[in-house]
């Protein structure tokens, strides 16, 4: 079996670190750099970084980040926000970065998938889509999984499936769903909807929104079939420790490295 991993993700805005609620209520939780190294010595699998503002001025700051990141992390990480087209790809992975992240220009443009999968490989495009369960415009008296633009803050008219569906189709290599409605409430992870996930695509299956104890990382792995589990702020304020998740999740009977 393959092992399970453990992601942090930093979120980052100005330069810092800063993570929310519901997307909203954001905090600074330090620099992403330091930040990046001590989770890298404490034996996480991987790192995400999201430049969540991704201005003109922000990708700059944003890219020097990444450099800086790549020359002290010895751990593969995944960057995104902002990332439009082949140049923007180009440019962080010219950086360092191992992967990047994709998720509203997706979902404006495809193609952009099967652009980055062609060029660079399936092994750098990872997918994320932000969902939330509600209802559809032309299905009022169905809840699903409705996915959304922008960080959460434009509903479109996609289902998380059937979009996670045609990025695979389209050579995405990882999906990262994000369930809106756990993100940064710390009452576990969106269960249900990763099993589905992970049993219907034949790629692996990031779960995030919802970590708050380490039962939850057990769950996602064993009843979600989630093939890593993210999170942030568990992580960033000291309230889980990887060495100590890890040894945890391997006597519940997980395969992780250690």
């Amino acid at each position: 079996m393959l092992a399970k991993r453990i992601i942090p993700c930093l979120d980052v805005k100005d330069g810092q670190t800063v993570k929310g609620t519901n997307f909203v209520n954001l905090r600074h939780a330090g620099d992403p750099v330091e930040l990046g190294r001590a989770y890298s010595e404490q034996g996480a699998d991987e790192l995400v970084f999201l430049d969540i503002t991704a201005s003109h001025e922000g990708r700059k700051t944003f890219t020097d980040m990444v450099s800086r990141v790549a020359a002290t992390v010895n751990i593969p990480f995944t960057v995104g926000g902002g990332i439009g087209e082949l140049r923007d790809v180009d440019r962080l992975l010219n950086a360092g970065a191992d992967k990047v992240s994709i998720n509203s220009a997706a979902l404006r443009r495809p193609e952009l998938i099967d652009e980055i999968t062609r060029h660079f490989g399936s092994q750098v495009c990872v997918v994320a889509i932000d969902a939330k369960m509600g209802y559809a415009a032309n299905e009022a008296d169905v809840a699903q999984w409705i996915c959304y633009l922008n960080g959460g803050r434009i509903p479109t008219d996609r289902s998380l499936f059937d979009w996670a569906h045609e990025a695979q189709e389209r050579g995405a290599g990882e999906i990262l769903f994000t369930s809106m409605n756990h993100d940064g409430v710390k009452n576990g992870f969106a269960n249900d909807a990763l099993r589905r996930l992970s049993d219907t695509l034949s790629i692996p299956v990031i779960a995030s929104g919802g970590a708050g104890s380490r039962e939850h990382f057990r769950d996602t792995f064993l009843q979600g079939h989630s093939d890593a589990a993210l999170a942030a702020s568990v992580f960033h304020f000291g309230e889980i420790k990887i060495p100590e998740l890890k040894k945890y999740l391997q006597a519940e009977g997980i395969t992780v490295r250690i």
